[in-house]
């Protein structure tokens, strides 16, 4: 096998301060916030002169993490953050929550909207897409009943 885990998902904002506020109320723990600059950064993502400053925040698990990048150098080229959930490529990250009509409330606070409606998959979970800071698109489930393990629920609809 080659690979170990999936380490992180990056997601790119304007403010980096209301992104982090967002996430802990969410209940990420912010592990570290750092610049990031030199020959090094610039290699790793072949653009010359990079300056970012990353939070990275870490599940509660300890198993997963979201690295958040704010770009002081250079400009950013695209915005995403309004696109449909049918668009190409990376979209969402979605959290599993204890309980989806609180964390809604909580994150209402902060400026979330749902997308569409909370729905509920069979008896296994309950859904919904929100849009966080600066549009950002997540997904929230709540899963119901006794099933605890990560296996895939539609795979016995295969």
């Amino acid at each position: 096998m080659t690979v170990q885990r999936m380490d992180n998902v990056g997601i790119v904002v304007e403010n980096l301060d209301a992104a982090i506020e967002f996430f802990t109320e969410l209940g990420l723990d912010l592990e570290g916030r750092v610049p990031v600059e030199g020959d090094w950064a610039d290699g790793v993502t072949g653009l010359r002169g990079m300056r970012v400053e990353i939070a990275m925040m870490r599940t509660p698990d300890g198993h997963s993490r979201l690295e958040l990048s704010r770009f002081l150098a250079p400009p950013v080229v695209a915005d995403h953050r309004v696109a449909p959930v049918n668009a190409l490529g990376y979209l969402r990250v979605m959290f599993t929550v204890d309980d989806i009509d609180d964390t809604l409330a909580r994150l209402g606070k902060l400026g979330a909207k749902l997308v569409g409606t909370v729905v509920q998959y069979e008896n296994m979970y309950r859904l919904c897409y929100i849009r966080g800071p600066e549009g950002i698109l997540i997904g929230l489930a709540q899963q119901l009943g006794q099933q605890m393990s990560r296996e895939d629920p539609m795979a016995r609809n295969r």
